[in-house]
C-alpha cells in the first residue's frame, strides 16, 4: 500500500522549525530582555574622520548606544549631523555634552558623553527639531590645533618684533651703545685707579699729619695754662698804670704848680684821723 507524502508540507515544517530555532537563539543571546533606545541629535563643528555608523557611544566610559546616522547639514555644510541611539535609561540632561574621542591603542573613534555642569534638568526637544539636541565640546585634537595655532601666531609676532628691533638702524645704535659702554668702563677703571692712589696718598698724609696735630694740641694746652694767665695779669697791670697816668694828667691840667710844690697834704678836720 503506497503512502502519499506531501513534500510541500514537510518543507514548510522544516523551514518553520529553523526560523523558530534562530529566533530562540537570538532571544536567548539577548538575555531575555529587550532594550529601549532614545534617539538624540548632535551637531558637530569639526571633522568626524574615523567615526562610522554603529560606532559606539559611551557615557563616562560605559557603552550606552551607537551612532545610527552621519550626514552633512544641508543649510550649513560646515556642520555634521549625527543621530545617536542611546539607552533610554541613560541620564541625558542639559548638563551633558558630546565629544569626539579616539582610543589611544586601538585608534577606534567614538562619541563620548559626560556631565559638564550640575544642571540635571532632562533634555527636551527644541522647537524646529525632531530629536533632542545634545551640545558638543571640542575634542582633544581641536584643542591641540587651537593651542598650536595660537602658539604659531605668537611666534610669528615675536619674529616680526625681533626683525623690527634688529633692523640696520637699531643694529648701528646697539653697536654705538656697546662702544660707549666700553669707553665708560675704561674710564671708570682709570678713575678707580686714580681714586686708589688718592686714597693711598691721603692715608699717608693723615699718618704724617697726626704727630703734628698732637704737638699742636699740646702747644694749645700749654698756651691756655701758662701764656694766657700771664698775659691777662700783664693787661690788668697796664690798665692800672693807664688809670694812674690819667689821674695825674688830669691833676696837672687843673694845677700845674704841683710839678714844683708837690701835692699838699690836707689838714684833717675836727674828729678826723690822719
Amino acid at each position: 500500500m503506497e503512502t502519499n507524502i506531501n513534500y510541500a508540507a514537510v518543507g514548510a515544517f522544516v523551514i518553520s522549525l529553523i526560523v523558530a530555532a534562530v529566533l530562540a537563539i537570538i532571544w536567548l543571546s539577548s538575555g531575555f530582555s529587550v532594550k529601549h533606545y532614545t534617539r538624540y541629535k548632535v551637531y558637530m563643528q569639526e571633522s568626524v574622520t574615523g567615526l562610522n555608523t554603529d560606532s559606539p557611544v559611551e557615557f563616562n566610559g560605559v557603552d550606552v548606544g551607537s551612532v545610527k546616522n552621519i550626514h552633512l547639514d544641508k543649510k550649513n555644510p560646515q556642520l555634521v549631523i549625527l543621530l545617536l541611539d542611546i539607552n533610554a535609561s541613560t541620564p541625558i540632561t542639559q548638563g551633558t555634552v558630546a565629544t569626539l574621542q579616539t582610543r589611544g591603542v586601538t585608534g577606534v573613534t567614538y562619541m563620548a558623553l559626560k556631565v559638564k555642569s550640575e544642571n540635571l534638568t532632562p533634555i527636551k526637544v527644541l522647537k524646529g527639531e525632531t530629536y533632542p539636541v545634545i551640545p558638543t565640546a571640542p575634542s582633544l585634537f581641536v584643542r591641540l590645533d587651537t593651542a598650536l595655532s595660537r602658539l604659531s601666531d605668537n611666534l610669528h609676532d615675536v619674529s616680526v618684533s625681533v626683525r623690527e628691533l634688529l633692523d640696520k638702524e637699531n643694529q648701528q645704535n646697539i653697536k654705538e651703545i656697546l662702544v660707549n659702554l666700553r669707553e665708560v668702563t675704561g674710564t671708570l677703571a682709570a678713575n678707580n685707579m686714580k681714586m686708589d692712589r688718592i686714597l693711598s696718598s691721603t692715608e699717608q698724609a693723615s699718618k704724617e699729619f697726626l704727630p703734628l696735630m698732637r704737638s699742636s694740641a699740646d702747644a694749645i694746652r700749654m698756651f691756655q695754662s701758662q701764656t694766657l694767665p700771664a698775659t691777662y695779669q700783664l693787661l690788668t697791670n697796664l690798665d692800672n698804670i693807664t688809670r694812674s697816668l690819667t689821674e695825674v694828667t688830669s691833676e696837672l691840667q687843673q694845677n700845674p704848680s704841683i710839678l714844683i710844690r708837690g701835692v699838699q697834704r690836707q689838714t684833717t678836720g675836727p674828729g678826723e684821723k690822719q
